[in-house]
């Protein structure tokens, strides 16, 4: 059985907001982790801000364990709206998606990254569903994007049940494909339990969101994104089943809300430090 290590802990950029790659490092500094997945799109948008990104890295000894890009359009104001606007599903935002996707997966290449996440958007049920075939279609020239530069994929879990993606993923059948598991999407967009979610999904994990939350309240409504150690996730439960699936990926901790990013992304540490130490 695989013994898990804080070690393979790691940092979402985005989670800290910085305005440039200097904050980064002071950020990550603070917080005592040297390894990161980076958002690319900053770096797309903005060369003349984070153009030394690359050199600032090697010289601080950051490490990039992988990338992550967002989807043009995309509104989370309800899990209803991003129903409709999130991915690459739509197809009024497709052509601009397409364009940013292939910039991105040259910048990932120049950064020597071997892994990008994304969200994909809400995936058809059944592959009989008239949008199956064409997001199928869609994803795999993504994937084959990233292939052809070496690297993988992979999709962020939330926004369907773990029994929709690996159909999906099965349906797909590409090599480079797989998923980064984050088990408060699962809370948060009430897609069933984390832990079991994460067995159904084992063979594709490529990465781990270590992120936490509760169960609305409201239907139709957002649960509510909470410091790790304090929503509903089961985090020795979590652990322990990664070990069983012999997983070897890397943990990065990502925090999407609260106004105390560096606290809680630190707290976040200690909490997983202490699970691993004690399991």
């Amino acid at each position: 059985m695989t013994k898990l290590s804080a070690s393979k802990l790691a940092v979402c950029s985005w989670s800290l907001q910085p305005s440039s790659p200097e904050q980064l490092l002071e950020q990550l500094k603070t917080i005592g982790i040297s390894r990161v997945q980076i958002a690319l799109d900053p770096l797309r948008e903005k060369p003349e801000v984070w153009g030394n990104f690359p050199e600032l890295c090697r010289a601080n000894k950051i490490k990039l364990v992988s990338g992550m890009f967002v989807t043009v359009g995309e509104d989370y104001s309800t899990p209803e709206t991003i129903r409709r606007t999130g991915g690459v599903v739509p197809d009024g935002t497709w052509k601009e998606n397409w364009r940013n996707i292939q910039a991105n997966a040259a910048i990932a290449e120049e950064l020597g990254l071997q892994l990008v996440t994304f969200h994909a958007g809400f995936l058809p049920h059944e592959p009989s569903d008239p949008e199956f075939g064409r997001l199928v279609e869609r994803i795999a020239d993504i994937a084959d994007v990233f292939a052809a530069r070496g690297m993988e994929l992979g999709f962020e879990t939330g926004q369907e049940t773990a029994e929709t993606l690996s159909v999906f993923l099965e349906e797909l059948d590409w090599p480079n494909v797989g998923v980064n598991f984050d088990p408060a999407n699962m809370i948060l967009y009430e897609k069933g339990d984390p832990i079991e979610a994460l067995r159904e999904l084992a063979p594709w994990i490529k990465q781990c969101h270590i992120k936490d939350a509760t169960r609305t309240k409201v239907r139709g409504a957002w649960g509510e994104e909470v410091p790790v150690g304090t929503g509903e996730v089961d985090w020795k439960a979590f652990f322990k089943t990664l070990e069983e699936v012999e997983f070897h990926g890397d943990l990065a901790i990502e925090r999407e809300a609260g106004s105390q990013r560096v606290e809680d992304i630190r707290s976040a540490k200690q909490v997983v430090e202490k699970i691993l130490k004690e399991s």
